[in-house]
């Protein structure tokens, strides 16, 4: 076989009009439609062009030029974008899930809140048979590693995504979703991971010099050979606990909310009210359907606990660290949330109405100072509650209930 050489394609430029007809096509082939046909856009120069909510599901973008195209809220799961160049490109709310992305280029792109799950941005070559004779060749489409530098990927998600070897100086991962993500010998100097969920992240050999690890949640995570030097890591969550240990219970925490299942059901008659103040939960595991109806708990570490369908009502949680736990169509009527972490958590469905008390009486759900930015509210009942000085930037509130809501000073989504 003859040496690989490198070969410069010239690509052909497509217009917004023949671009729309091919997504079009691309949407009838998707639906199973008559006159439908996939989207194969590898090597073309679709730059400045309006993509957004398109469906590219499975469209070939291989080495295909996107500099500073609109793709916000575009939908590219399991699509090909080997090598391809998204540079200053928008992808807001945009989903890659699955998407090949190895050697993308993604420098200064913006993917705020886009779904990157189990995406591949590893680096690569792309190589192609040659026209007169069998022989491989490069191409010179675009960098051989991923490079993210200054791309802004707050509140995304890249769960699983894999990125070894990715060039990331200056990225911007703030409030991001990075679990089980493999980020391997990457340049993430300067990146900013502020507030981040990087539980079971591997960082082995990469460098995060002078990177912005504040409040982040670094549970689980491999750092083999990373060079960390100067790095801000104020207020970081490892695996170590934060206040109280469950240990030093005086009795184990199965066999306490069990008492307190007959307190609550006794009408505080028999068993024992619990009292974990200033505990750090997150040893215990998931804690689903649990009831922890008026539980005194405050300044307790949730961050990333599987909550869903908790009975939390009435319960002391002031000063209470949530951060991307799952409240799922929890009960939390009535509950004292003043000053809670409930950044990106999922509250998705959940009741914090006021609690009817006996007499007629009502218990207003208090999450005065809470932060609740990032937070997916969908279908919350948020009827009565206060929400004074709360901070719900960028939540999702499709269908949530405010009305009679206290509002005052608050931080609203745009």
């Amino acid at each position: 076989m003859a040496p690989l050489k490198q070969q410069e394609r010239r690509l052909k430029r497509l217009g917004q009009a023949e671009l729309d007809d091919m997504l079009v096509r691309h949407a009838r082939f998707r639906s199973g439609k008559l006159g439908g046909a996939r989207a194969v856009l590898s090597f073309l120069d679709l730059s400045w062009l309006d993509l957004r909510g398109a469906d590219l599901t499975d469209a070939d973008l291989t080495g295909s030029v996107l500099a500073r195209a609109v793709l916000d809220g575009a939908a590219l799961n399991h699509a090909s974008l080997f090598a391809a160049d998204l540079s200053g490109a928008s992808l807001n709310g945009a989903t890659l899930a699955k998407a090949d992305l190895r050697g993308a280029l993604l420098r200064g792109a913006s993917l705020v809140e886009a779904n990157l799950v189990d995406a591949d941005l590893r680096e690569s070559n792309l190589a192609e048979r040659g026209e007169l004779d069998r022989d491989l060749h490069w191409l010179e489409i675009g960098p051989t590693v991923s490079h993210l530098q200054q791309a802004d990927f707050t509140a995304a998600n890249l769960s699983r995504a894999r990125c070894a070897g990715a060039i990331c100086v200056n990225a911007n991962f703030s409030d991001a979703i990075l679990c089980d993500t493999q980020l391997v010998r990457c340049n993430l100097r300067g990146a900013n991971f502020s507030g981040a969920n990087m539980a079971g992240a591997d960082l082995s050999w990469s460098s995060l010099e002078k990177a912005n690890l504040r409040n982040a949640l670094l549970s689980g995570i491999t750092l083999r050979m990373t060079e960390l030097g100067g790095a801000d890591t104020r207020g970081v969550l490892t695996d170590n606990p934060v206040g109280r240990s469950l240990e030093d219970l005086d009795d184990p925490l199965n066999a306490k909310i069990v008492e307190h299942a007959v307190w609550v059901e006794s009408g505080s008659a028999a068993g024992r009210q619990l009292d974990i103040t200033g505990c750090d939960m997150r040893p215990a595991g998931a804690l689903a359907r649990v009831e922890l109806t008026a539980a005194i708990a405050p300044g307790t570490t949730w961050c990333a606990m599987d909550l869903t369908g908790a009975r939390l009502g009435a319960s002391r949680l002031h000063d209470a660290d949530f951060r991307f736990a799952v409240l799922r169509d929890a009960d939390l009527r009535g509950a004292d949330l003043r000053r809670c972490k409930l950044r990106n958590a999922c509250l998705a469905g959940a009741n914090l109405r006021a609690l009817v008390l006996g007499s007629g009486r009502t218990l207003a759900t208090r999450l005065g100072g809470a932060d609740l930015a990032y937070a997916d509210l969908r279908g919350a009942d948020l009827r009565g509650a206060d929400l004074s000085a709360a901070d719900l930037a960028h939540a999702e509130l499709d269908g949530c209930d405010l009305r009679g809501a206290d509002l005052t000073a608050a931080t609203l989504p745009d």
